[in-house]
């Protein structure tokens, strides 16, 4: 192997350097004669392995008779082996992949990869030169709704080879963790079309304690998106079980009543669909044309438990000159068996106002003489509530 060397300090000289093996043990080479400065090449040979293993660089000035040797360990000289340019390119690629994954996950971009793989978990689909993960709660609804009774480890395996839309959720290159979202990417394409009542048809995905979770279709026929249906918009009825209402997989009517776009959340109601039993029990059960039953004259009639104690606070309110029962009647379905005040949407006429009573089927309608607007009262019934344990 051979070496090209410029030397520079004192020696003022350019020398070849030869490791080769066919000079003598002691070679030496004048390469410039002419020129004032002798050149040479001085090589110390190694008996026992055969190499080089010093250079000496020799300069002698032509006015002085003075030689200076400088030595060099062949090692310095050695050009070094060449990186394994294949490996270099991956590792550089994967590392600009882990940036395109956070710049992903940053931006709220949607990527469209292929699923080369299934685990007991979820999905394995390809981000550029990474392999990413996609759990299967994160899968839209749209697989498992096309089949409703087959397993969701089933449906993952006619989903190789398929290309989805995803979002990245959470990306560590350090524990090469890349975990990706269907969900969130329906999310974005599909939440646009849903706003406040709106009306669903909708398949009940799974029931838990707190409501029921329903997975929304769309015009096109299919599931996309995932709504919740709270315990409190079941029914008007009173709901201690969820289960006793609605099953998984039942498919079930439900209006749209709330859209968080920050947290990617819809609230269905199904009861909303249907008439407030207070609105049948103020048009129905209790007369509206004045007529009075035996039951409704208020000397007669006995207050709801707690009922009395909150009309004899309601007298102590400024603004409230009169406070009593004038009718009642009884609904059709239980809401509640706690007592419950409701207040008319008509403003006060006549400095009167009507209140509403309710506990179980009974109804009671209270009538307040008061000079205080709408708002007014409902301060000051809030004020009686706070008093009354």
């Amino acid at each position: 192997m051979s070496i090209f060397s410029a030397t520079l300090g004192s020696f003022n000289a350019i020398s070849f350097l030869s490791l080769s093996h066919s000079h003598s043990q002691h070679d030496t080479f004048n390469f410039f004669p002419k020129f004032p400065h002798k050149l040479q090449y001085y090589r110390h040979h190694n008996h026992h392995h055969n190499t080089c293993s010093k250079i000496m660089m020799v300069s002698s000035s032509s006015s002085s008779n003075d030689t200076q040797i400088d030595e060099f360990d062949t090692a310095l000289l050695q050009r070094p082996f060449a990186p394994n340019s294949l490996d270099t390119l991956r590792q550089a690629r994967r590392s600009s992949d882990w940036k395109a994954a956070n710049a992903y996950k940053d931006s709220g971009l949607i990527y469209n990869g292929r699923v080369e793989g299934i685990n007991s978990g979820g999905l394995l689909l390809r981000f550029y030169s990474l392999m990413g993960f996609l759990p299967y709660p994160q899968l839209s609804p749209v697989h498992s709704c096309k089949e409703p009774n087959k397993p969701i480890q089933e449906i993952a395996k006619d989903m190789l080879g398929s290309i989805l839309s995803v979002k990245v959720i959470d990306v560590d290159e350090e524990s090469r963790k890349l975990v990706l979202s269907e969900k969130k990417a329906s999310w974005s394409k599909y939440s646009k079309y849903v706003n406040l009542g709106d009306i669903f048809i909708g398949r009940v995905c799974s029931v838990e304690d707190y409501g029921a979770f329903v997975e929304l279709r769309f015009p096109d026929g299919l599931y996309h998106l995932t709504g919740l249906i709270h315990i409190s918009e079941v029914s008007w009825d009173l709901v201690q079980d969820v289960r006793d209402f609605l099953t998984k997989g039942e498919e079930v009517r439900a209006k749209v009543i709330s859209v968080d776009r920050v947290k990617s959340r819809i609230t269905l109601s199904i009861k909303q669909l249907e008439d407030d039993p207070l609105l049948e029990t103020l048009d129905k059960v209790i007369p509206q044309d004045g007529s009075a039953a035996p039951d409704s004259v208020s000397d007669i009639i006995k207050p709801l438990p707690g009922l009395e104690t909150i009309l004899e606070e309601l007298l102590q309110e400024d603004g409230i000159f009169d406070a009593r029962i004038s009718r009642q009647g009884f609904e059709k379905r239980v809401v509640s068996q706690d007592l419950q005040l409701w207040l008319s949407n008509a403003p006060p006429m006549e400095q009167r106002f009507t209140l509403l009573a309710r506990a179980g089927r009974q109804v009671q309608e209270i009538l307040l003489k008061t000079s205080l607007d709408q708002e007014g009262i409902k301060k000051a019934i809030q004020r009686v509530l706070e008093r009354v344990p």
